[in-house]
């Protein structure tokens, strides 16, 4: 779909924002900050009884930063200080609203100006007189995630992560596993209306080689922060696991819903992210169906993201080998085929791009598998392209 084309800061950007998850159980003093150019980024801080680490929360792009209110006063109350901010174009912050901005000014913003945004937030977290100011945790949600990623990348002060629904890039997923003494929280339900990014928190999770790192995963829960009220274990078990990363407290044992991918897995997703790769996968994917017809060595989803990702870097052809492999992979599912008439259509290949929008429309017609909403969303981006390109639907 075309809506993938953009960063993984904004992959869920268009979205409207949604109301806060519920009321928070002790309020935060609101803080007025000023970005390098003046304009008002509007936060929240939630002070501990005394002195201790500090966590800056960056919201998901449907939502603001009082969705996380419930767990800052969550952690507050367990000795650690909090910082809530609204991105600029959200909530009460300055700036143009986010979601009047064109894909491509939503990019730059992401690129270019939230990270010295979000810098001046952790600055004032850490100049707070009850901060420890170099034992910091980050958290984020959809977008949110990398946003915490990068942020982690910029200062060796973050000493965990916590991640919800979302992903990262691939310079984000070298960093996590190499930085070994960063260990990440990442948690996603199948139900979420974006995706299966349970495979992606599961990979961000699987990529980490900290043993301190956990996955939750749930089948119901929707999307980021969402997951809080139908999970409130999840509030308790994030504030726990912050108390062990960050304050050294003793945690329980994890609950054992979450495990690692399959280091062939692993294996094959970092082989298709390569030079060629894509066809070396192509090749052992064959051999392997020898045998078993429905041999399947890597997820749909997140090869679909590994190509949007090219897309996103210029890499035109690379983005249509592994598209291709996709096709390949899942023949029967539509989105593989709308993803890649946009890796065609942005090498210049119009026929061939014309065809894999008409192949995806046609398996739509038979699609029971994915919800209205994705079906919905392949149907218009397919659309999109056949008006782009001179056609009529078939």
């Amino acid at each position: 779909m075309r809506a993938k084309r953009v960063s993984f800061g904004v992959l869920f950007a268009s979205l409207l924002m949604l109301s806060c998850v519920a009321t928070p159980m002790s309020a935060g003093q609101p803080v007025n900050l000023t970005a390098s150019d003046g304009t008002l980024l509007k936060a929240t801080y939630f002070a501990a009884a005394k002195l201790g680490p500090g966590v800056l929360l960056l919201h998901q792009c449907n939502q603001q930063r009082k969705s996380w209110d419930v767990l800052a006063a969550r952690l507050a109350e367990a000795g650690i200080n909090v910082l809530t901010v609204d991105y600029r174009g959200f909530g009460e912050s300055g700036g143009a609203p986010f979601d009047k901005l064109t894909p491509q000014e939503q990019n730059k913003i992401v690129t270019d100006t939230w990270p010295g945004d979000i810098d001046v937030a952790f600055q004032y977290l850490v100049s707070q007189p009850g901060v420890t100011r170099d034992v910091v945790g980050a958290g984020g949600a959809s977008c949110g995630v990398n946003n915490s990623i990068r942020l982690a990348r910029r200062h060796p002060e973050v000493k965990s992560l916590v991640l919800l629904s979302g992903g990262t890039d691939r310079e984000g997923r070298l960093f996590l596993e190499s930085s070994k003494n960063l260990p990440v929280f990442t948690s996603a339900a199948e139900d979420d209306a974006f995706g299966r990014l349970t495979e992606m928190m599961q990979w961000l999770f699987s990529v980490s080689s900290n043993p301190a790192s956990r996955f939750e995963h749930y089948a119901k829960g929707g999307h980021g922060v969402e997951m809080f009220a139908v999970h409130p274990e999840l509030l308790s078990r994030i504030t726990e696991w912050w108390g062990a990363t960050l304050m050294k407290r003793p945690v329980s044992p994890p609950k054992a819903n979450g495990s690692p991918l399959e280091p062939r897995v692993l294996s094959t997703l970092e082989l298709i992210d390569q030079p060629g790769g894509a066809g070396k996968a192509g090749k052992t994917l064959a051999e392997a169906r020898v045998s078993d017809p429905k041999a399947s060595l890597f997820p749909e989803f997140i090869v679909n993201l590994l190509g949007y990702e090219h897309l996103q870097r210029a890499d035109t052809k690379g983005a249509v080998e592994i598209l291709k492999l996709n096709v390949t992979a899942y023949p029967q599912s539509p989105n593989v085929y709308d993803s890649l008439s946009d890796a065609y259509l942005a090498d210049g290949q119009k026929d061939l791009a014309l065809e894999n929008a008409k192949k995806a429309l046609e398996l739509l017609a038979k699609d029971t598998i994915d919800p209205d909403q994705r079906r919905n969303a392949i149907r218009d981006s397919a659309e999109q392209k056949l008006k782009q390109l001179g056609q009529t639907r078939p």
